[in-house]
């Protein structure tokens, strides 16, 4: 075998090695995700858990929740650059007070706005008195300051759109997928394989 062969040969099975890697990491992190799915839809299928002031961030981290108290629409606040169906709109987020005097803040759902920033809350008033049912979810970081005296430490997503309301358009109830690892695991294992087998036939048409 000429040098120039046992070269590519060596280049190819590092290739090769490498998507192989990398096609098991995809397949480490599919394992991982399912495992995280298991985990939330077990929480999610417990019984809602009440709203109350001594209520913990962990204790009702995507879980079902029912909260029930008076909208204060006057300290309504929006999430901006939330989008629906490719239109730019906002998420109007109003504090729930509860009978014990704390408050939670409610994900009421998506309202269309241009610059998806302003937005006229007075057109997406609902009765003051609500049974907020959703679930419990920790608002990642820049989606407001949640974290400020008064309120609890999660924010009620609702759920179970009422088909005839029309605005604001509550959230879809999460979806449990594997995600696109499997997919690019066969991939990987595809360039892996097509390293291998091109560079012999490269070899083969040399000689």
């Amino acid at each position: 075998m000429h040098r120039r062969d046992v070269g590519l040969a060596a280049i190819a099975v590092v290739v090769a090695g490498l998507c192989v890697w990398a096609a098991f990491w995809q397949l480490d992190r599919l394992h991982q995700r399912r495992a995280r799915n298991a985990v939330l839809e077990a929480r999610l299928a417990l019984p809602p858990l009440p709203v109350r002031r001594d209520i913990t961030a962990d204790s009702a981290r995507q879980r079902r929740v029912v909260a029930q108290g008076v909208y204060e629409f006057s300290a309504e606040r929006t999430w901006p650059g939330r989008s629906f169906q490719g239109t730019p709109g906002v998420a109007l987020v109003t504090p729930l007070r509860l009978a014990d005097g704390s408050a939670v803040l409610v994900d009421r759902g998506w309202v269309p706005s241009p610059d998806a920033f302003h937005v006229d809350h007075t057109l997406y008033r609902e009765p003051d008195t609500a049974t907020a049912t959703g679930i419990a979810l920790i608002p990642p970081r820049g989606r407001g300051d949640v974290a400020v005296a008064g309120f609890l430490p999660f924010v009620v997503q609702l759920e179970s759109p009422d088909p005839t309301r029309g605005l604001p358009r509550r959230w879809p109830s999460p979806t449990f997928d594997d995600g696109p690892h499997l997919s690019y695991a066969i991939q990987w294992f595809s360039f892996a394989l097509i390293a291998l087998v091109g560079t012999a036939v490269l070899i083969r048409k040399g000689r």
